[in-house]
This record gives structure tokens, C-alpha cells and sequence, in this order.
């Protein structure tokens, strides 16, 4: 018996033509059919989950939005509210990147799915919270960085830098991240 299981490209380029994978399958029933989604990571799987939770977003969506985005740049990019980005992908207008954008935000807080460093622990979240910190986003979109780019550096930064950190250290470790 065999399956047909949807799935991003970025998972169907980690799959070996012929060889054993494990995948986590969602199921979507319709009226007029039963739809299978497979997914090699959990925080992939768990971004389908949400994505589809906005209106205007199917299956097919959430998966166009996966194939071009990982979940980290998803989440980078609904954190930063970069609608650009959210918009690369096919099928994402600009409308709908907003609704992502503002639906988004609080959701994917809530289910505690939030950018991570590499290396980092799964747990620790990456997202800049603080005054500090958004000032320190705001200086260096104002020196012409991406307003995403801003935001990662920043947050790499206040992880490395500690709570702590003043806004000049914040700031000048920043604009050395983004330099690398």
C-alpha cells in the first residue's frame, strides 16, 4: 500500500531516493478529500500547524511559504515584521504577508516557537525584548541594514552580551555581527 504525502521542497531535498526516513505526517481532512503533509523536523511541522491557522493560508501555502522559508527565518520575519520577506514566497501577496505579520506575532510566541542560534539551546529564545534592544534594532536600520538583518544580529548579540548589556555594547556588537 502506498501514500501520497505532500511536502515541502526543503524536506524533499532531504530525503534519499530509495532509502528509510521517518517523517511526521499531518492529515487534513476536507469534504471531498484526506490530504497527508509529511515533515522531516518538528519545528517544520509545527510552522505548517500555524501558518494554516491564517485566513487565507491552505496547505498548499503553508507549504509554498516552507519550501522557500526555514523556520527560522519565518520566525525572524514575523518577530522583525519584515513583510518583504514574507512575501518571497509564491502565493504571498502583500496583503497576506501583513496578515501573517500581525496574526503571527503573538501565536508563535505562544507556542514558544521563536528564533534559535545556532548552537543554541532549543529553549532559549532569540527574539530582542527590552527598550535596549529595540533601540538598538531602530540605530541600525537607520545605518541601512535590513530590518531583519537588525534584528538577528541584535539578538545574537543580547545572547552572547547578556540582559545586562548597555545600548552602546549592544549596538557596537551588533554592527561587528553584521560586518562578518
Amino acid at each position: 500500500m502506498g501514500y501520497l504525502v505532500s511536502a515541502s521542497s526543503r524536506t524533499l531535498r532531504d530525503l534519499v531516493a530509495g532509502g528509510d526516513a521517518t517523517m511526521l505526517v499531518e492529515t487534513i481532512v476536507r469534504e471531498d478529500a484526506i490530504a497527508l503533509y509529511g515533515f522531516l523536523e518538528t519545528a517544520e511541522r509545527d510552522w505548517f500547524r500555524i501558518l494554516t491557522t491564517v485566513q487565507g493560508v491552505g496547505a498548499r501555502v503553508a507549504l509554498s511559504i516552507l519550501s522557500t522559508l526555514s523556520p527560522d527565518e519565518i520566525a525572524r520575519a514575523i518577530a522583525a515584521q519584515d513583510r518583504a520577506t514574507l512575501s518571497r514566497p509564491a502565493g504571498v501577496g502583500p496583503k497576506l504577508a501583513a496578515r501573517l505579520a500581525t496574526e503571527l506575532k503573538d501565536k508563535a510566541a505562544a507556542f514558544g516557537i521563536a528564533p534559535v542560534a545556532k548552537g543554541a539551546a532549543a529553549s532559549a529564545a532569540v527574539a530582542p525584548t527590552g527598550s535596549i534592544n529595540e533601540d538598538a534594532v531602530s540605530a541600525l536600520v537607520n545605518l541601512g541594514y535590513k530590518r531583519v538583518e537588525a534584528f538577528g544580529a541584535v539578538a545574537r548579540v543580547t545572547q552572547r552580551l547578556g540582559d545586562g548589556a548597555t545600548f552602546d555594547a549592544v549596538v557596537r556588537a551588533g554592527l561587528q555581527e553584521l560586518a562578518r
